[in-house]
C-alpha cells in the first residue's frame, strides 16, 4: 500500500532522487530554440523547393505522426494522412508531400516509409539528426533533411510546422512562442516553487486520493490529456483514464457517494473515487462548450472533484505544449509524494 506524503514535494533530498527527470522538464523551452535554430538554413531550402506547387497530398509518416495530424487535420488546405505503420500508403506518389519526424533518427519504421518515399519520387522532408540511419535513408533529389540535436519529440515537431506554415500547408506555430509557454510553466512547476503557489505540486496533491479522468475538448487538448494520463501511469503508478466525454460520464456516474466518515489515516490512499481534470486550451467551439458543460453538471451531481490545467498561451501549438508540460510536472510529483506505508 502507499500513502501521499505532501512534505517530500518541498523537501531538497527527495527532490533530489528525481532531479534529472525535473530539470529535463524545465529544458522544454530550450529544446524547442535549439531545434529552431539548428534546422533554420535547411528549412529555408525546404521552402524554397516546396514554392513551385502545392502537393496533391500530405503524408505524415512514421509513429510520431499522431502528433502532426492532431495540428494538421483542421487545417490543412489539402488532403491530410497520417501513416505510423512502416512504409507508405500505395496511392502516394510523386504529386504527393511526405513528412517524417524522427526525434532519434534510429527508428526502423520511419527509415523504412522515408526510403519508400525517396523510391516514388516523392518530396521528402525529414525531420531528423543529421548522421543518423533516418537521415541516410532520405538521400535523394526532392529529399530534404532538417537536422535536429535534441532528440525531443515537441521540438522536432515545431521545426516541422515551422515548414508546413510558410508553405501554406499548416497553421502558424512560432517557436518563440512554443518556448515561451514551455518556460512560463517551468517557472510556475519549478521544485524550487513553494506548495502553495506551486500548480504542478498543487494538482498532485489533488490527485493524491483519486483516479484521474482527464479530458480535453479540443483535437489537442484530447491528445495532452492523453500524454499526461500516460506519464501519470508511469510516473505514480496511478490509474487514469483519458478520454471524450461519452467514454468519462459513465465512469463519473458510476462514482460511488463520498463516505463522509472515512478515516484517510486508517484507509489506504485509494483510488476509489474520481476526480475530473479539464485540459482547457480556450478552445470556443460550441460542441466542446456543451461536452464541457455535460462532464461538469454529472460531476457536480455524482459529487466528484473537478481539477483544472488551463493555458492562455498563443497558438494552439503553444497552449497545446503548456498543457502537457504542467500535466507533466504533476505527474513528476504525484509519483514522487507516495511512498510505500
Amino acid at each position: 500500500m502507499n500513502w501521499f506524503d505532501e512534505s517530500r514535494l518541498d523537501d531538497e533530498t527527495a527532490l533530489g532522487t528525481v532531479d534529472l527527470r525535473l530539470r529535463t522538464l524545465a529544458e522544454s523551452g530550450s529544446r524547442v530554440r535549439r531545434e529552431a535554430a539548428a534546422a533554420e538554413e535547411a528549412l529555408g531550402e525546404a521552402v524554397a523547393r516546396a514554392s513551385d506547387a502545392r502537393p496533391r497530398a500530405v503524408i505524415a509518416a512514421g509513429p510520431d505522426s499522431r502528433l502532426l495530424r492532431a495540428v494538421l487535420e483542421p487545417w490543412c488546405p489539402v488532403p491530410f494522412v497520417a501513416w505510423p505503420n512502416p512504409g507508405l500508403p500505395g496511392w502516394a506518389g510523386s504529386l504527393d508531400l511526405v513528412v517524417v519526424l524522427a526525434p532519434e533518427g534510429a527508428d526502423a519504421g520511419a527509415a523504412s516509409a522515408v526510403a519508400e518515399a525517396v523510391r516514388r519520387g516523392c518530396q521528402v522532408v525529414v525531420a531528423c539528426p543529421a548522421s543518423s540511419m533516418v537521415a541516410e535513408h532520405a538521400a535523394g533529389r526532392w529529399s530534404t533533411v532538417l537536422p535536429t540535436v535534441t532528440g525531443d519529440q515537441l521540438a522536432t515537431a515545431v521545426v516541422m510546422l515551422g515548414f508546413l506554415h510558410q508553405v501554406a500547408l499548416g497553421p502558424e506555430a512560432q517557436p518563440a512562442e512554443v518556448a515561451a509557454s514551455l518556460d512560463s510553466v517551468a517557472m510556475d512547476c519549478s521544485p524550487h516553487r513553494d506548495i502553495s503557489i506551486n500548480q504542478g505540486k498543487m494538482l498532485a496533491i489533488s490527485l493524491a486520493d483519486a483516479s484521474p479522468l482527464l479530458w480535453g475538448g479540443s483535437v489537442l487538448a484530447a491528445r495532452a490529456a492523453r500524454r499526461v494520463a500516460e506519464n501519470i501511469r508511469r510516473s505514480a503508478g496511478r490509474t487514469a483514464l483519458a478520454g471524450d466525454a461519452e467514454h468519462l460520464l459513465p465512469v463519473i456516474e458510476a462514482a460511488r457517494p463520498r463516505d463522509v466518515f472515512a478515516d484517510p489515516f486508517a484507509d489506504e490512499v485509494g483510488e476509489g473515487r474520481p476526480v475530473l481534470v479539464l485540459l482547457d486550451d480556450r478552445d470556443d467551439d460550441p460542441v466542446v462548450a456543451e461536452q464541457r458543460s455535460v462532464l461538469l453538471e454529472a460531476a457536480r451531481d455524482h459529487d466528484v472533484r473537478v481539477e483544472s490545467i488551463t493555458s492562455d498561451a498563443e497558438g494552439d501549438v503553444a497552449r497545446y505544449a503548456s498543457l502537457l508540460l504542467e500535466g507533466t510536472y504533476a505527474a513528476q510529483y504525484l509519483g514522487l509524494g507516495l511512498v510505500p506505508s
